[in-house]
């Protein structure tokens, strides 16, 4: 089994490769990756139903589906793939210039990290999104997937690494790290001078770890305790059907709503609507029913459970999200334009929305192909990470023989 510490090697030694490829070049290598992830779709399945299997009474049932491929998913792998090559290369670009009096010309130009490691828990789906996107930011990539997903994770990228070589790139530029014990993931933490940004992608206890332990630059991802708030002017048809899906069309993902705040002016009518909607209606329809809780405001559930609040007005609420948010997605509904204005500017999260549900906190979503994770930090890069947010920068200064 080759060692983490060879991978890293590895990688370190492939990165610079992709400085001298074009993006027609790399967009071509995206496009093989994505024929050579469908061609062994069969493959790939039969080794995530290990995988599920082995979970079978270990995590939730929400967590099983967050970890289950369909053929179906590995479709929709393989086009997000495709979407991000369709995006503009973000590397090379000027994002400033300006002559000096003595006629040096000033250049800040974005550039490749280098080489990116993810940890991340369960979702196969992340191994082809964090691979294209460090592909096409100019990055090696260094997976390592939790224990519960090795073996679709391994076949995903085996089909990654095949479309590499038949592109004529290193195989090296994507690799998955073979151990999956917490040896592994303190390795990655540790390696300096071979891993230039760690991206923790998990639950709230891996990503502590990486940001208390890491001596690499680590972004901090976010757990996600997500609020919506039903403001006094709402539109509670709208309201419901937000926090519905909000809620329940996906909760084991981060950008699923964990608590609800009501104005205590339509708490009375909203909550009769919540019990309707998402626990009678969905049990008479066979699914899940939502739990409700009015005594624990500082848990990402994960689970078709959610806490519930009533406020006494729009400052309330910001008061309370200030208190227990993790910074990654709010929401208020209401019609009132001057209350929206004060959420927006008060709340102090990665992404803040007006009538709309937090489930759109998704770097495909926002339009940028797919994503590395959330970072709920402000620091380089804040909400879903896409390919800008893996660059960096330099300053090329071309001069004519000036000296100082």
């Amino acid at each position: 089994m080759i060692t983490t510490i060879e991978i890293m090697k590895q990688a370190k030694a492939a990165a610079p490769s992709l400085a001298v490829i074009d993006e027609n070049k790399k967009n071509e290598a995206i496009e093989t990756m994505a024929q050579e992830l469908l061609a062994a779709k069969e493959e790939i399945l039969k080794a995530n139903e290990i995988d599920v299997e082995n979970s079978r009474g270990v995590i939730s049932d929400v967590m099983i589906d967050r970890l289950t491929l369909t053929s179906q998913r590995i479709e929709d792998m393989a086009k997000g793939m495709r979407d991000v090559a369709k995006l503009p290369d973000p590397v090379g670009k000027v994002l400033r210039e300006h002559t000096l009096p003595n006629g040096l010309v000033v250049q800040k130009t974005s550039v490749p990290l280098g080489v990116i490691a993810i940890i991340y828990e369960s979702r196969p789906n992340v191994t082809s999104d964090a691979a294209v996107l460090a592909l096409k930011s100019g990055n090696a990539c260094i997976l390592r997937g939790g224990k519960e997903a090795f073996h679709s994770a391994d076949a995903i990228v085996k089909a990654l690494q095949k479309g590499l070589e038949k592109a004529g790139l290193s195989r090296d530029l994507v690799q998955l790290v073979q151990d999956t014990t917490r040896q592994s993931a303190n390795e990655l933490m540790n390696g300096v001078g071979y891993i230039d940004l760690l991206i923790p992608r998990g639950g709230k206890g891996l990503i502590q770890s990486c940001v208390d332990n890491a001596k690499v630059p680590c972004i901090q991802t976010g757990t996600g305790i997500c609020h919506i708030y039903v403001d006094e002017s709402a539109d509670l048809e709208k309201a419901i059907n937000i926090v519905e899906n909000a809620k329940t069309s996906r909760p084991s993902v981060c950008n699923a709503a964990e608590v609800c705040l009501v104005h205590e002016a339509v708490a009375e009518e909203f909550t009769k609507l919540m019990q309707k909607r998402l626990v009678e209606d969905r049990k008479a329809k066979g699914q899940t029913p939502v739990t409700f809780r009015d005594d624990e405001f500082s848990t990402e559930f994960l689970d078709y459970i959610m806490a519930v609040k009533t406020v006494k007005s729009v400052q309330e609420a910001v008061e309370h999200i200030a208190k227990f948010s993790t910074g990654h997605s709010e929401a208020i509904i209401t019609e009132n334009k001057e209350n929206a204005e004060y959420f927006v500017k008060m709340v102090d999260s990665a992404a803040v929305y007006v009538n709309a549900s937090t489930r759109f906190t998704d770097g495909g979503e926002f339009g940028l192909g797919c994503e590395m994770g959330i970072s709920t930090q402000k620091l380089h890069a804040r909400g879903p990470m896409g390919l800008e947010e893996l660059t960096s920068y330099k300053y090329i200064v071309y001069g004519n023989g000036q000296v100082r």
